[in-house]
């Protein structure tokens, strides 16, 4: 989604002004919607800086990610409510309504939601909770890619992306089989919000097969969007950035294999280069 702005260029020697379309970014607060004891309960639970569009996808990912619930099929229904407000005329406000109170972990999440469109975990102790939270590690040798497959990633993802190319100032990231083919893209100006509307997408259309996929994403990796993968039990993760410290520790724990600074000739793998085809 996306505006118009006019701004003033600098080029060839001079100023001009000029329409430039620029992606939209409007808070959304997410509020959940479960029983205790009989007894509905309405908790507001975040507010995160995303590009508006598939929100019901942004917050299904959301919370299987932050493992709030452990199932998708414990999220009843995902709706927007409230007044349309702003200048874009949208619904900022959303509801998910969960079936099974017995799997709302609210208080198995150990840091404040309330985020920015840029912002992730840090710190060792995340990676000593997850742990507690993940226990299996993903597949060690599944599924294998050509360095081919690593190398076109990018460009597959750059290409299919509808605002990007309009805007500059949007990221991607999408589900891939390992042949290559694209199956699944979301954006975002968020890059964790654009995995969570990923993965929400995905887990509810059921079209997650970890031994035969991977995920790309724009931009550098860190700790949370390694994290929000992991959920998956997806092995592979690419992304065209470079990963941080904590990033690659948290791969190496659970056998992920990851892909950064991939580039039209070259890439570097930092953890676990056993499902990469190097003959």
């Amino acid at each position: 989604m996306n505006t118009k702005y006019k701004v003033l260029k600098f080029s060839s020697k001079k100023f001009e002004y000029i329409e430039d379309l620029i992606s939209i970014e409007e808070p959304l607060e997410i509020s959940l919607k479960y029983k205790v004891q009989d007894k509905w309960i309405n908790q507001n639970l975040s507010i995160t800086m995303r590009t508006p569009g598939q929100d019901d996808d942004l917050v299904r990912g959301f919370l299987f990610n932050e493992q709030i619930v452990t199932s998708i099929n414990d999220i009843d229904s995902v709706e927007s409510y409230g007044e349309k407000v702003g200048q874009y005329n949208i619904q900022n406000k959303i509801l998910a309504t969960l079936t099974n109170s017995k799997n709302v972990n609210i208080t198995k999440i150990k840091r404040d939601f309330m985020t920015n469109s840029s912002c992730g975990v840090c710190g060792k102790s995340s990676l000593d909770t997850l742990e507690i939270i993940k226990k299996n590690k993903t597949n060690s040798s599944e599924p294998k890619i050509t360095k081919e497959i690593i190398i076109q990633a990018p460009d597959f993802l750059r290409e299919a992306q509808s605002e990007f190319s309009k805007t500059g100032g949007i990221h991607a990231s999408g589900l891939f089989s390992s042949n290559g083919e694209l199956l699944e893209l979301r954006e975002d100006v968020g890059r964790h919000n654009a995995l969570d509307k990923l993965i929400g997408c995905v887990l509810k259309n059921n079209q997650l097969d970890p031994k035969t996929q991977f995920i790309a994403c724009s931009g550098r990796l860190n700790f949370e969007l390694v994290q929000k993968v992991l959920m998956t039990d997806i092995g592979i993760m690419i992304g065209v950035g470079a990963p941080t410290s904590l990033a690659i520790d948290l791969a190496n724990k659970f056998d992920i294999t990851l892909i950064g600074f991939v580039k039209s000739e070259s890439f570097n793998i930092y953890t676990n280069n056993k499902k990469v085809i190097v003959d």
